[in-house]
């Protein structure tokens, strides 16, 4: 193990990427990074990184912005909810610990947002307390190192790869050690096709000596993703359109959308036509356009949405609950990546329409 554990720090060493969160031991700028870097590439992650800490130096500034502002700076990131208990976290530090980022796992741990693989990263790389982090690269790593095939995602494996990553914890400096084999599974042993022959462990690694680095680790199948059927209408009033705000205990939560129809079964463009548009009723209402369907997927669903462009004259009466908003003012919101996407396409499609 001695010889595992060195080899990774000669090429950790060597190869470690220069990251803004490297350069600092600052607890509140670490927490943030690992925050950002659930589910996320790294490529990713640094524009967020950077954008956050400009707006929010300190854990102060975080806690005294409006949570439609931290939800505007990680637009486009997913995983809404980490934008929300991120802000929550901050206040209670804040609050509870006189805006001092908490020292000890177990206080740590207690923050919103954040469990044992974060809080581990946190405590052994600002504190350099004695834990270790195990995320996907880590398990990678291992599993082919020493050949274990017991499944990552099930309790049976969750607790024997925990028992070996304590194993290999050095006390002298934990926190290197924990970046160092997240690097070298980010780096070095990828998932597909890693490049083995000019691996420093191919030596005593298992997966490679007996062929099965394809096979390790071993994951089992998740469930099967729910799907969902979105029909976002996008309402033209002149030079508005109308937004509501996504409030109900669900997906993106806070964030806001073109007004939606949601559909328990998939909708052509007949069926469209036949439904109108439902969120305006009376004066002269006109269906411009209705776009292709945009697959985007989540964790757990898979969304399929479609954008229908309309218009609608100043007698159409419009429900109190949705939002209407200058055409120009639209990128000042806070929405998912989907609708990000259809604005994109919004623009070209107007063009067409009015040039029609």
């Amino acid at each position: 193990m001695d010889n595992f554990s060195g080899q990774i720090y000669t090429w950790y060493k060597s190869n470690k990427r220069d990251l803004p969160w490297r350069n600092t031991k600052d607890a509140y700028k670490i927490w943030l990074s690992e925050i950002i870097l659930q589910q996320t590439r790294v490529a990713q992650g640094i524009q967020y990184y950077l954008r956050l800490t400009e707006a929010f130096p300190t854990v102060e500034h975080l806690a005294a912005a409006d949570e439609h502002e931290v939800l505007k700076l990680l637009q486009g990131l997913g995983y809404y909810s980490r934008a929300r208990n991120l802000h929550a976290a901050a206040k209670e530090i804040v609050n509870s610990y006189h805006s001092v980022f908490p020292n000890t796992y177990e206080n740590i741990i207690k923050l919103k947002g954040i469990g044992p693989y974060t809080a581990a990263a946190v405590a052994s790389i600002a504190f350099k307390l004695y834990y270790p982090t195990i995320d996907g690269n880590v398990y990678r790593v291992l599993s082919r190192y020493f050949g274990i095939d017991t499944p990552i995602n099930n309790n049976e494996g969750k607790k024997q790869f925990e028992k070996l990553a304590w194993e290999l914890l050095p006390k002298s400096d934990p926190g290197d050690h924990n970046q160092a084999l997240m690097e070298f599974g980010a780096l070095q042993c990828v998932p597909k096709s890693p490049d083995c022959l000019n691996c420093p462990l191919n030596d005593n690694c298992y997966a490679f000596q007996n062929k099965m680095v394809g096979q390790l680790p071993v994951k089992l199948k998740k469930t099967q993703q729910q799907k969902r059927f979105f029909y976002y209408y996008l309402i033209e009033k002149e030079d508005t359109i109308f937004l509501e705000k996504r409030t109900a205990n669900d997906i993106w939560k806070n964030l806001y959308q073109f007004p939606l129809m949601e559909s328990k079964h998939e909708l052509n463009d007949e069926q469209l036509l036949e439904k109108g548009i439902p969120f305006a009723k009376n004066g002269e209402c006109t269906l411009l356009h209705i776009s292709s369907t945009k697959k985007h997927v989540l964790s757990h669903r898979l969304i399929y949405a479609r954008l229908i462009f309309t218009r609608i004259d100043a007698n159409v009466d419009i429900p109190d609950t949705l939002i209407q908003v200058n055409k120009k003012d639209i990128f000042k919101f806070a929405v998912p990546r989907l609708i990000e996407l259809f604005l994109e396409d919004y623009n070209l499609v107007n063009r067409k329409i009015n040039n029609r």
